[in-house]
């Protein structure tokens, strides 16, 4: 009897021991199971929306000078860097054959002026011939016959022709004057615009020739040290926005590699229409306008850049990542379970048949604006509670809050947190 008491008393002890031990490791259980949740807070500032796209770094206006005759190089008074002048020499190209032409036509005009003045003297000498016949026939028609009279007359309007067709060759000969003389001038190749020299395409002793195309010797950037051009091409999904930015004067930032950490500001300048297609994305150039006091920017360089197209103050702001968190619906409080769309296979197929679904532009315009109505996640106990938001303005963090229960301060889930 007393063996099967002390066994009694030591159930007991063991199961009171059990009982007390069960409490502690339900909860250790408990705690080791639950869901920790990635958290946001919900805050109030500022957005600025912004489209970003890559560019490249121009001059405001670039003049390619060339060479309008053809020979070889004798002097070069300029290199890469050089800053010239309006009417400074920058080249030479050997004259000697432009000079012999100009002394050719010059001696032609010569000749023909010289045959003019002949022509002019004979043709005075008939004139005087015709009125002294003139005077003898008026005196005795018997003194000059008819036939004699024509010759003189005839011969007088011969002259006359021959002294239009000599000063035809002086006028013709003045105008293979100049152009030999204009051929010349072009052997002084000269900055016709104040400028930079970025690029040099000669060099000493280098032949160019003319025949067919203008050879290119020099590039020349007017203004660079003033303002610069940056070359974007912006998808045609953003036009819309760039062009209301560009009517309200929002700023444009860019960054260059060349200076790591430094913005430089611009503004929009204008907004062309020829669109480019490559790969069935069209894109439009847009020109920014950028100072460039400090000589940093330089032609080529590749700009990122962020057009600002519009912006909040002082809004209450919700975290995009809390706007894409997607719950698992086990994690979902009962009544909220329903604005789930169900499992992943689900989900996946939905949006398939969306993607593949024709849908009207009113159907389009519908789907946009209902994208601005979405839901974001609370910790309510050891579920998740929704709510439901509708979005206005976005940045690369937050997102407006246009309506929806929740203040600054309030923490959303944005995922879970490994263990």
């Amino acid at each position: 009897m007393k063996f099967f008491l002390k066994v009694f008393l030591v159930l007991a002890v063991l199961g009171g021991l059990g009982a007390a031990a069960i409490s502690p490791v339900r909860a250790y259980l408990k705690k080791r199971n639950q869901t920790n949740w990635r958290l946001m807070e919900v805050e109030q500032g500022d957005i600025i929306s912004v489209v970003n796209s890559t560019g490249e770094i121009r001059p405001v206006k670039k003049v390619q000078i060339g060479s309008f005759v053809s020979g070889p190089i004798i002097e070069i008074h300029v290199d890469f860097n050089d800053r010239v002048k309006a009417g400074d020499k920058l080249a030479k190209i050997d004259p000697r054959l432009f000079d012999a032409n100009v002394r050719r036509e010059e001696a032609t005009l010569k000749t023909r002026e010289a045959e003019v003045e002949r022509v002019q003297a004979l043709l005075q000498q008939a004139r005087n011939n015709e009125q002294r016949a003139k005077a003898l026939h008026k005196e005795n028609p018997e003194f000059i016959s008819g036939t004699e009279m024509d010759q003189f007359v005839f011969n007088k309007r011969s002259l006359e022709a021959q002294l239009t067709v000599a000063t035809a060759s002086v006028d013709q000969a003045q105008a293979s004057l100049e152009n030999a003389q204009a051929n010349l001038g072009y052997t002084n190749i000269v900055s016709p615009v104040d400028g930079i020299i970025i690029d040099k395409k000669i060099e000493d002793g280098q032949t160019l020739a003319a025949s067919f195309t203008t050879p290119e010797m020099f590039v020349l950037a007017i203004d660079m040290d003033k303002h610069m051009h940056v070359f974007a091409s912006v998808d045609e999904a953003d036009m819309g926005m760039i062009m209301a930015a560009k009517d309200e004067g929002q700023p444009v930032e860019f960054t260059v590699d060349a200076w790591p950490g430094e913005v430089f500001a611009g503004e929009i300048e204008q907004i062309r229409v020829s669109s480019t297609v490559e790969q069935n994305v069209v894109t439009y150039p847009v020109v920014v306008r950028a100072p460039n006091p400090d000589m940093k920017l330089l032609p080529g360089m590749t700009a990122e850049i962020s057009f600002r197209v519009d912006q909040r103050q002082d809004v209450v702001k919700v975290p995009n990542s809390a706007l894409r968190f997607f719950p698992l619906t086990e994690q979902v409080r009962e009544s909220d379970r329903q604005l789930l769309d169900g499992d992943d296979r689900t989900i996946k197929q939905e949006e398939d048949n969306a993607n593949t679904r024709v849908l009207s532009a009113a159907e389009k315009a519908e789907a946009k604006r209902n994208q601005k109505r979405k839901h974001v996640w609370v910790v309510e106990g050891d579920l998740l509670k929704a709510v439901e938001v509708v979005t206005g303005l976005s940045d690369s963090k937050f997102t407006e809050l246009v309506s929806g229960d929740l203040k600054p301060g309030q923490e959303l889930v944005t995922g879970t947190k490994r263990r």
